[in-house]
């Protein structure tokens, strides 16, 4: 009998709960909530300047080739910093870190309108995007330090809020300033979402002691190539549509300088005892699958938002005002569907795999609808597209930060909030380099095919002409053909990339609970 209970004992303690970690205190709750509107300020930041770069430049009277350099100096940076700003958060303290870093964007931000020359403002646009990119890794910190594992998921859905909700802004907003305010209210717009943040984050946060002592043993190493190796690379892939991508000198150096420092930087942090990046956490299947089809999906994102803004504005001149709807259809209800997934994910029973593939498929619909698009569409055809998004992102981004995250350590958290956001940023980058490149290759094929058909049809072309008052009309309309059969094909390429992540969910991840959970252990 005395055995019985013993085992019987033995089974209950197994099997019961884990012990309930420190619940999540106001102030604390009230600081992770300046930590969410510091990183989406700095989405922001980024995606409205982005948007209204071509308004700017008009009212700065700055030329195309130079307006294209405001953009890829500031992404640059961003993506550089992204690598380092995790060891510099835990050096200086997170609360110290990121409320400076929030206070130089703002100050950079107010200054960039009042420039005195085209040189000034490159300056400012990278200082803004160092001190910017410092933002969004904190958050992860953050998240995996105070979080209970109760709710961590749900503090992971702040986080993608900021992935996808912050994109999905960039339009509206853009449209708000330039049409109805004002266009330095592109870059002012942060400043009371950037106060607010402070004052949250400067109260709601625990103070820590700096530990300056960790610059003894500063990896120079890694800065010295990765920080050269990350702006080269998303230069190169940013500037090549525009310089002819591998025919410009200036864009070879770039890809084969990037590439070669790169390579320099992940063999010195395997081997370095103070990294930015841990490779060591690759180990990890869920860690791995995660970073890959992060990158695939960070594509995804982009492309499926950025094909439909780019034709109704090429082929239907559309202006951001117009475009705007669109974005607001996934925007505003992503602030419901968000914790609705994130609920979801929290139960033991769903396999956040499955979410995932479910996301996936949603977004393989939703390319393979665009790949039926006409030159008769307009906005209301896209909306139908776009409302798949609404449960296609979130269950994405969400699967994915799940995966990275589960089992993750809080000593571990700054080395994968590093190497997550410098891939998720550098995606997003090379996703924008990849519509760019592709649009414009596919845009010439797509027109020289059919200038071929029309020159092999002489009789057709001549009722052609004579039917529409002249070649120039005959032109445009080739033009917008090809237009149209480019963004078709983009899409196509877009739901390819789906489709490979789609094939790696059987393969590459395991079976992972929510954080809460605590598998029971086999009785002895």
């Amino acid at each position: 009998m005395i055995t019985t209970d013993v085992h019987d004992n033995s089974r209950a303690i197994a099997a019961a709960p884990a012990p309930q970690a420190p619940g999540l205190s106001l102030r604390v709750a009230v600081g992770l909530i300046g930590m969410l509107l510091a990183s989406l300020l700095a989405i922001l930041n980024e995606q409205v300047t982005a948007v209204a770069m071509v308004d700017v430049q008009g009212a700065l009277s700055i030329g195309y080739d130079d307006g294209t350099w405001l953009t890829t100096l500031f992404e640059a940076a961003n993506v550089a910093t992204m690598i380092f700003a995790p060891w510099f958060g835990i050096t200086f303290t997170l609360k110290r870190f990121t409320t400076g870093a929030v206070l130089a964007t703002m100050l950079f931000g107010f200054l960039c309108p009042f420039a005195p020359s085209l040189t000034a403002l490159y300056v400012l646009r990278i200082l803004q995007g160092i001190s910017g990119g410092c933002l969004p890794p904190m958050l992860i910190i953050v998240a995996l330090r105070y979080l209970p594992p109760q709710i961590k998921l749900y503090g992971l859905a702040g986080y993608a809020l900021t992935a996808t909700f912050g994109p999905a802004l960039g339009t509206p907003l853009a449209a708000l300033w330039t049409e109805y305010v004002s266009w330095q209210m592109v870059f002012w717009q942060i400043l009371p979402l950037g106060l607010v943040s402070c004052i949250a984050i400067v109260w709601g946060l625990p103070e820590d002691a700096p530990k300056l002592e960790r610059f003894r043993s500063f990896n120079w190493i890694g800065l010295l190539t990765g920080l050269p190796a990350a702006a080269m690379l998303v230069i190169a892939v940013l500037q090549g549509d525009r310089l002819d991508w591998l025919e410009s000198g200036f864009i070879c150096a770039m890809f084969i300088g990037g590439s070669v420092l790169l390579v320099a930087f992940l063999i010195n942090e395997y081997f370095q005892p103070m990294p930015f990046f841990k490779l060591q956490l690759l180990q990890r299947r869920n860690f791995t699958h995660g970073l890959v089809t992060l990158a695939g999906a960070v594509t995804l994102l982009v492309g499926v938002a950025a094909i439909p803004g780019q034709f109704l504005a090429r082929v239907h001149d559309y202006r951001a005002l117009q475009s705007a709807p669109l974005s607001l259809l996934v925007a505003l209800p992503l602030l419901i569907v968000l914790p609705l997934t994130a609920a979801t994910l929290n139960l033991r029973r769903v396999d956040v795999r499955w979410v995932l593939s479910l996301g996936l498929l949603f977004m393989i619909a939703t390319c393979a609808m665009g790949s039926a698009m006409t030159s008769e569409w307009i906005r209301d055809n896209f909306y139908w597209l776009q409302s798949l998004q609404i449960m296609a992102q979130p269950m994405v981004i969400l699967s994915i930060l799940m995966g990275v995250t589960t089992g993750l350590p809080p000593t571990e958290g700054p080395f994968a909030s590093a190497m997550f956001n410098t891939v998720k940023t550098f995606s997003a980058a090379v996703a924008t380099g990849l519509i760019e490149g592709l649009g414009t290759a596919r845009e010439r094929f797509h027109s020289n095919l059919l200038v071929d058909q029309l020159g092999n049809r002489a009789l057709v072309t001549s009722q052609s002409i004579d039917a529409t008052h002249g070649i120039g009309e005959l032109a445009h309309r080739v033009h917008e053909q090809a237009l149209v059969l480019a963004s078709a094909d983009l899409y196509r390429v877009m739901a390819c990339v789906a489709v490979a992540l789609l094939v790696l969910v059987p393969i590459l991840p395991v079976r992972i609970h929510p954080p809460w959970y605590v598998k029971p252990t086999p009785s002895q």
